[in-house]
C-alpha cells in the first residue's frame, strides 16, 4: 500500500476530476476510475470493494430516491400532453399586445413548466419549438428571445417538484419535503425578476420586442378567458395537489409523486393525447433518466466514499473555514467553487461529489442548513447557462428551427443578464433568509 497525506489526496482525486472532464471523458467513469486506483493503491483491494458494495447497496436502498423515476414519469407524460402549447396560446391572446409580451409569456409558462415538468431537456426543446418561432417571427430580438427560452426553460431544476431536490436532500441529510418548499418562493423570485427585467429592457428598446399587432390576437373575451382557465387550472391543480399533500404532512414526497405520475396519465387522457405508444415511450424515457441519473450517482458514492475515508473531506473543510472574511468569507468561497465547477461539471456530479463534503461546513459556519442548502440549489441554475458546458444552452442550439438563423452567439449574449439576475437572487435571499425559510417553517410536521 501506498501512503499518501490528506493534503495530496485532495489535489490528486479533485485536479483528476477537472482533468479527466475538460478531456471530454464522461463524467460517472472519470470518478469511479479515479476512486478505483486511488482506493487499490491506499487501502488494497478488499476493504475499497467492501466499502463500493456498501455505499451502493446504501443508494439503492433509499427509499426517497424512488421519488426521481415517478416525477421524471409525471413531468415526460404532462410534456406529451400538450399542456405548453395550450398554455402558450393562451397566453400569447392576453400578453402578446405588451412590448416583450411574448417573452414574458415564455417565462411564466416556463414557470408552470417547471412545476410540471421538472426536465430541463425537456423544458428548453419545448420552449424552443413553441415560444422561439413565434417570437422571432415577430421581429423579436434573437438574443432577448434565446435568453427569455433558456432562463423560463431552466426553472424546473429549482421550483419543486424538482428532480435536484429528490437527489439533493438524501446526500446532504435533509427532508425532501422541506427542500421543496424551501425552493417554491426562490424560484418565484427568480421568475419575477427575469420578468421584470424583460418588462424594462423592452421598455428601453422597443424595437427588440415589438407587440403582437391587435388583428394576430383578435378574440372574444369569453374565449380568452375559456382557453386560459382549461389550459392553466388542470396543471397547476395537479401541482398544488402534490406540493399541498407535502406540506400538510399528508403524504412523503415519494407517496406524493406516485399521485402525480397517475394524474399526469389522467390529464393526458383528458387532453386525448395518451395513446399505448405515448405510455410506453413514457416509460422507456423514463428509465433512460432514470438510469443515468442511478449511474452518475453510484460512481460518485464510490468517490466520495474514497476521498472521505482518505481524509480529503478534513482538507477541504480546513481549506474553506480557514478562508479570510469569516464565516461570509467562507460561504462566498464554497459559492465561488460551486459557481465555476458548473462552467465544467454536470450538476449531478456536483450534488452527488460536493455536497456531501461541503454540507457539513453549514453548521460549522453557523448557517441554517437548509438555508445553506438552497443557496447552492439556486446558485446551480447558473450552471445550465454559463459556458462551456451549458446544458441549457446545447438544447436550444440543437432545438432551434434552423429557418430563424438562431446562432450560439446569440443564445450566450441573451443569458448573460439572466446569469447576472441569479446572482442578485442570491443577494436577496442572503440578505432576506426568510425568503427560504418562511415557507418550510408553516409546514405541518
Amino acid at each position: 500500500m501506498i501512503d499518501i497525506s490528506p493534503e495530496m489526496i485532495a489535489i490528486i482525486m479533485m485536479g483528476g476530476v477537472l482533468v479527466g472532464v475538460l478531456t471530454g471523458y464522461p463524467l460517472a467513469p472519470v470518478v469511479a476510475g479515479i476512486a478505483l486506483v486511488v482506493g487499490f493503491l491506499t487501502w488494497g483491494g478488499l476493504q475499497v470493494t467492501d466499502l463500493f458494495y456498501s455505499r451502493m447497496w446504501g443508494l439503492i436502498r433509499n427509499y426517497v430516491i424512488l421519488a426521481a423515476p415517478l416525477f421524471i414519469f409525471m413531468g415526460l407524460m404532462l410534456e406529451r400532453s400538450g399542456i405548453a402549447e395550450r398554455m402558450y396560446e393562451a397566453l400569447y391572446l392576453w400578453l402578446g399586445g405588451l412590448r416583450g409580451g411574448l417573452a414574458i409569456t415564455t417565462v411564466v409558462i416556463g414557470t408552470i413548466l417547471a412545476a410540471c415538468v421538472g426536465i430541463i431537456g425537456a423544458s428548453v426543446t419545448m420552449l424552443a419549438l413553441i415560444a422561439l418561432p413565434a417570437m422571432v417571427k415577430r421581429g423579436y430580438g434573437k438574443a432577448i428571445a434565446s435568453g427569455s427560452v433558456c432562463a423560463g426553460g431552466t426553472l424546473g431544476i429549482l421550483i419543486p417538484p424538482s428532480i435536484m431536490l429528490v437527489l439533493y436532500g438524501p446526500m446532504a441529510e435533509i427532508s425532501v419535503g422541506k427542500l421543496f418548499m424551501a425552493a417554491f418562493v426562490p424560484g418565484l423570485v427568480l421568475s419575477g425578476l427575469y420578468c421584470t427585467y424583460i418588462a424594462i429592457h423592452c421598455l428601453l428598446k422597443p424595437e427588440i420586442a415589438p407587440a403582437v399587432p391587435v388583428e394576430d390576437r383578435a378574440a372574444p373575451f369569453i374565449k380568452k378567458t375559456t382557453l386560459l382557465l382549461t389550459s392553466m387550472v388542470p396543471p397547476v391543480l395537479l401541482v398544488l395537489a402534490v406540493l399541498g399533500s407535502i406540506f400538510f404532512g399528508v403524504a412523503p414526497p415519494t407517496e406524493a409523486a406516485a399521485v402525480g405520475a397517475f394524474a399526469a396519465i389522467l390529464l393526458a387522457l383528458a387532453y386525448r393525447r395518451l395513446t399505448f405508444q405515448a405510455l410506453k415511450d413514457t416509460a422507456f424515457l423514463t428509465l433512460r433518466v432514470t438510469s443515468k441519473v442511478l449511474f452518475v450517482a453510484v460512481c460518485a458514492f464510490m468517490f466520495v466514499g474514497v476521498f472521505l475515508g482518505l481524509g480529503g473531506g478534513n482538507v477541504v473543510e480546513n481549506v474553506i473555514l480557514g478562508a479570510p472574511g469569516g464565516r461570509w468569507g467562507a460561504f462566498a468561497l464554497v459559492m465561488f467553487v460551486v459557481f465555476i465547477l458548473g462552467m465544467f461539471i454536470d450538476w449531478l456530479g456536483i450534488i452527488f461529489i460536493m455536497v456531501p463534503i461541503i454540507s457539513p461546513l453549514a453548521p460549522a459556519l453557523g448557517f441554517n442548513e437548509l438555508w445553506f442548502a438552497m443557496m447552492i440549489c439556486v446558485n446551480l441554475q447558473m450552471s445550465f447557462m454559463t459556458p462551456p458546458f451549458a446544458y441549457a444552452i446545447f438544447f436550444l442550439r440543437g432545438a432551434a428551427p434552423p429557418e430563424l438563423g438562431v446562432t450560439t452567439a446569440d443564445i450566450i449574449r441573451g443569458v448573460i443578464p439572466f446569469v447576472f439576475l441569479i446572482m442578485v437572487g442570491l443577494g436577496l435571499c442572503a440578505a432576506f433568509p426568510q425568503i427560504i425559510l418562511w415557507l418550510p417553517g408553516m409546514m405541518i410536521k
